[in-house]
């Protein structure tokens, strides 16, 4: 009796939530020869390794967490969250070095009274951490210890600055080698607390100065010079160490990040760049991975929340134009802004009055309800396993988008696809001699995931299926 190809297993999501990431019915593949199909995977072609995903721990998630849920409530969204499947399995944070819009008040790690300076840094604390991000993020890592740790200042203490403000102004050239030291101590502190800083951006968004919460000005040759001659050196030195990655900010702008890579002195010490997504779009990832193939990307913000494109829920744009399409070009970790936020969407500090976090808390019962952000992350999160590769997959047209990866634990096979037509499609889809068809209903996100070594015979397949469907194997989870 010839054996058959592996089964498919089918995880789906539908924009109008009729299906939220709902286990579907396995699919039986052909073994031959097939000569095309819409998608084309090759596993011998590679791409970049996936570091992983994640979400911002920002102080208002950090303080919804430990203050509006319940030790029963808590612990369990932690779970869900950085928990393997069912949950969501993220193994990226963000962290913010002193305050950003998304806190209760603005602060950063070395305040001191107006008209004073602290240039050996003696007033350095992270007391305004100690009761909810520090709490937080211990809790996190009990869940996952693996967590992969970015960390972001949106404003140098006050008297380092043009403004002499956190809001507004740039910094002072003459305090560059002391911003360094800061940004120094904080990874040092963390550390003492149990928590490894994994990567370290020098500014949130340097490009733009807001008014109404945090921001610095740091222009693209100060970034060079701070790299190159304070912050790359000091980091060095540290085991292990933690990454540098420039820019962390918009797509729209990749002369930013190509100025100071093509800077030799600063180039040595940066490990990446950072984008975020709300200007342009993520080929100016591959415009950079180009120009420095060996420069990594991360996307290290992005947030949805009820705009425009989220009238119809926004399953559909993060899944395809976040997550798979920042994958096909090159970035190896994408992470959501906030984490939690609740009913009102903050606490926040000036700066978004409408940001989704990928759950919401209720601020009054502590319940906790899941966004189409978190589908959307969910979709990739708890399949594509740290250290998969993405690998060769033909592109489709016609609304239908698509990524492949294997993971390097098992050989598994993990195809994500985007149908954004208004009805069914049809596609068919060949790995080697395996191959498939399915129809995705009209505005889905599919993941498909299959181990291209398993075989097995009819009988042997018969038997299993008659278990499974005795066992309810097959109906569907919300």
């Amino acid at each position: 009796m010839n054996p058959l190809g592996p089964v498919v297993q089918l995880w789906l999501s539908t924009a109008d939530g009729t299906l939220r990431l709902a286990r579907q019915p396995d699919i039986e593949t052909d073994v031959d020869e097939a000569s095309s199909a819409d998608v084309v995977i090759d596993t011998r072609k590679t791409y970049q390794s996936i570091v992983g995903f994640g979400a911002a721990l920002t102080d208002s998630s950090a303080w919804l967490i430990q203050n509006k849920l319940s030790e029963q409530q808590r612990g369990a969204l932690l779970n869900d969250v950085f928990g393997p499947s069912p949950g969501l399995d993220l193994n990226m944070v963000r962290l913010t070095i002193g305050a950003s819009d998304f806190s209760l008040q603005p602060y950063t790690l070395d305040d001191v009274p107006f008209g004073d300076t602290d240039p050996s840094l003696q007033h350095f604390n992270v007391s305004a951490n100690l009761h909810d991000v520090i709490p937080a993020m211990h809790e996190a890592l009990a869940v996952n210890p693996q967590l992969r740790i970015i960390a972001s200042p949106w404003s140098a203490p006050a008297w380092m600055k043009t403004s002499e403000n956190l809001i507004g102004g740039a910094l002072l050239e003459q305090y560059e080698s002391n911003y360094a030291q800061y940004l120094v101590k904080y990874v040092d502190t963390y550390r003492s607390y149990g928590i490894p800083i994994f990567a370290l951006t020098l500014q949130n968004e340097p490009g733009f100065v807001p008014v109404t919460y945090p921001g610095t000005e740091l222009s693209a040759d100060q970034r060079a010079r701070i790299i190159a001659q304070y912050l790359g050196p000091a980091l060095a030195s540290r085991k292990p160490r933690t990454l540098i990655l420039d820019w962390d900010h918009n797509w729209d702008e990749p002369e930013q990040p190509l100025s100071v890579l093509a800077d030799p002195d600063a180039a040595r010490y940066i490990d990446g760049v950072a984008w975020h997504c709300y200007r342009g779009g993520p080929g100016a990832q591959t415009q950079v991975h180009r120009a420095f193939p060996g420069k990594d990307a991360y996307v290290t913000e992005c947030s949805g929340g009820d705009w425009a494109y989220g009238d119809t829920g926004e399953l559909l744009w993060f899944s395809r134009d976040l997550l798979l399409a920042g994958l096909r070009n090159w970035a190896r970790g994408i992470v959501y802004w906030n984490l939690a936020l609740d009913e009102h969407h903050g606490p926040h500090f000036g700066g978004c009055t409408s940001c989704n976090g990928l759950v919401t808390i209720d601020s009054r019962t502590g319940e906790v309800s899941r966004n189409d952000e978190y589908y959307a992350f969910a979709h990739f999160s708890r399949f594509v396993l740290p250290g998969a590769f993405r690998v060769q997959s033909t592109a489709t047209d016609k609304g239908i988008e698509n990524v492949a990866f294997q993971n390097a634990s098992d050989g598994s096979i993990v195809l994500v696809v985007v149908n954004s037509n208004k009805d069914a499609r049809r596609i068919s889809v060949m790995q080697g001699k395996i191959s498939f068809e399915y129809a995705l209903p009209s505005r889905s996100v599919a993941t498909f995931v299959w181990d291209p070594n398993q075989t097995e015979s009819t009988w042997v397949r018969f038997i299993r299926r008659y278990f499974e469907k005795a066992a309810g194997t097959h109906n569907t989870v919300k």
